[in-house]
């Protein structure tokens, strides 16, 4: 039973092909547990007909985002870059996500991820909007060039909050969310240090399904319906109720994805 919940994944591949036996059964799982809107970032040019497909046939509760994700900047990222530029100036958005630095598998281009995540700050400025940023191994990386564009009036989401207290505390500074997911229910995590420093209206929600599946569902496929123990989570680590985390959140997310 939701109770009235009104909840926001503010970050699902629910387009992906590991839904694709049952995305409209997974889809009403979520609405039936109070998630009223499902955020989707788009990884590349082989991910946006799937995405918008999805946005078509569920409208008003999938809503897409665009840009080329770190791991997929290769050879090709200027292509790459004009295909997301071209959709950017033709559709409509909730933002621009998720872009960002990727260093765990492949440094090779980290140079291009650099450029690459640039360009996308130029795009949130030029189209009014959020940036949804993914970072791993990088947090240094990802904040210097963060701070080479402070000149400019861009504001977003740190998705899958990556790091500690001082660098949550550094980016709430630069204007951007932390985005919570289910690395807070995991014990070896240290996230719940960064939540219990941090405000309510610092956080948004998220799964990042079908990856990092929270507790007791770790290690399954991830599904917007699982926020709920996200927002539990988060209730418990802040001394707040469900309902106090839940009204927090979502507020934040309307707010910055201008919803």
């Amino acid at each position: 039973m939701n109770h009235g919940l009104k909840l926001i994944d503010t970050h699902t591949h629910i387009y992906l092909g590991q839904f694709d036996a049952d995305r409209k059964a997974v889809i009403e799982r979520a609405v039936a547990a109070g998630v009223k809107l499902q955020l989707m970032p788009n990884i590349d040019s082989t991910t946006v007909s799937s995405m918008l497909g999805v946005a078509a046939e569920f409208p008003g509760i999938c809503l897409p985002m665009m840009a080329l994700h770190p791991t997929s900047v290769k050879e090709n990222y200027k292509e790459e870059l004009d295909i997301i530029g071209n959709w950017l100036e033709k559709e409509d958005f909730v933002a621009v996500g998720e872009t960002g630095i990727d260093l765990y598998w492949d440094k090779t281009f980290e140079a291009q991820q650099k450029e690459a995540l640039s360009q996308h700050i130029h795009w949130a400025v030029q189209f009014g909007l959020p940036l949804v940023l993914h970072s791993r191994n990088s947090m240094k990386e990802l904040f210097d060039v963060l701070e080479a564009h402070k000149h400019l009036s861009f504001t977003g989401v740190f998705h899958c909050f990556p790091g500690d207290v001082q660098q949550a505390k550094m980016a709430i500074d630069m204007g951007f969310m932390l985005g919570i997911g289910g690395v807070v229910t995991y014990k070896k995590s240290s996230m719940a240090e960064v939540v219990r420093a941090v405000g309510l209206e610092q956080i948004i929600l998220e799964t990042d399904a079908p990856y990092l599946a929270p507790v007791p569902h770790r290690g399954k496929r991830n599904e917007s319906a699982f926020l709920v123990h996200i927002a539990e989570a988060v209730a418990g680590i802040k001394g707040a109720s469900r309902a106090e985390v839940v009204a927090a959140t979502t507020a934040n997310a309307f707010r910055l994805f201008r919803l």
